[in-house]
């Protein structure tokens, strides 16, 4: 299942509005035979990709699944509950049961019908964070919402004449570009499109194709290129993005975090100091220290050359 996971963790950022499966198929006699992962686009999913490539070995082995395979019916491929069906795995073994109401157990169903034996919740936790952006669509109605920073020891994001290339160095920023690759959409306020014209595109071999769709935080006019929010609360009408990354300066960053919407942070700090400078947010809303306490934990945290990542995730009530 921890293959599984990788597996689907890679198509992040490319198949939204469709979940990022990862699926592994194990023969009886422990080999893999099959590996799989929502293509681009969304089809094939995961698992028709797994059982295309294992073919007839499929009857009689284990597949490991991140989601449960779905159960309705779409112009672009067959459901996979009746692949597997047809297919006559002895075992499906499912991380994480669908939300989606066309599936939504009907999918597990479906395997227990043809007799096949199903087990729920195997490797769960790397699960969800693979499938992170679905799931935030699916339980909030809105896309995983990523802040990303680069920030001196002291916090500054820029000196006070606004000059901010570059904090960090060049492995902080070749990672930026590779969570932009896993992002379904990219933010910035005006005023940073206004002084960087950024391209926000991804600068990595091998990966560029997979640069994000850019949106802009105004309430100006639209720019060609760009799709448009007027507010923070807009998010919730991107039903067809997973993952946003937010890369918006001061301005933007305490938008999101005034109206609760982050539900992740990535600051990259580099070893130096400004003194005085632009700070990273303004006035999120708190009014006594007490308040603040116990809203984010820390997800980790790694060397990158001189500079440091360090991740946070917003605790919210189950």
């Amino acid at each position: 299942m921890a293959e599984a996971a990788a597996l689907g963790s890679a198509a992040r950022g490319t198949t939204a509005p469709n979940p990022n499966v990862g699926c592994v198929i194990v023969s009886a006699d422990g080999k893999v035979i099959g590996r799989g992962a929502t293509a681009p686009g969304g089809r094939p999913h995961a698992e028709a990709v797994a059982l295309k490539q294992a073919g007839k070995r499929a009857r009689g082995a284990t597949v490991y699944v991140t989601l449960e395979p779905c159960a309705h019916q779409s112009e672009r491929g067959p459901a996979c509950s009746d692949l597997l069906a047809r297919a006559k795995p002895a075992r499906v073994v499912i991380a994480l049961k669908d939300l989606d109401p066309r599936t939504a157990g009907k999918g597990i169903k479906r395997l227990r019908a043809e007799g096949i034996e199903v087990k729920l919740g195997a490797g769960r936790a790397a699960a969800a964070e693979s499938l992170s952006g679905y799931l935030a669509r699916l339980n909030l109605g809105r896309p995983r919402i990523t802040l990303k920073l680069a920030l001196s020891i002291d916090g500054k994001i820029a000196l006070p004449s606004g000059e901010s290339q570059w904090i960090t160095g060049e492995d902080a920023r070749r990672h930026v570009h590779l969570e932009r690759s896993r992002s379904d959409m990219i933010l910035v306020g005006r005023g940073t499109y206004l002084a960087d014209k950024p391209r926000l595109d991804v600068r990595l071999p091998g990966l560029e194709e997979r640069s994000p769709r850019r949106a802009l935080l105004t309430r100006g006019e639209a720019v060609d290129g760009w799709e448009t929010l007027h507010s923070p609360e807009d998010v919730y009408r991107l039903h067809d993005v997973n993952d946003l990354l937010v890369e918006g300066g001061s301005a933007t960053a305490t938008a999101f975090l005034s109206a609760d919407l982050v539900d992740r942070i990535l600051i990259y700090r580099a070893p130096i100091i400004v003194g005085e400078g632009k700070s990273s947010f303004g006035y999120v809303g708190l009014d006594a220290i007490a308040d603040a306490h116990g809203r984010w934990r820390s997800a980790g945290e790694q060397g990158l050359g001189v500079d440091r990542l360090e991740v946070y995730e917003r605790v919210r009530d189950a």
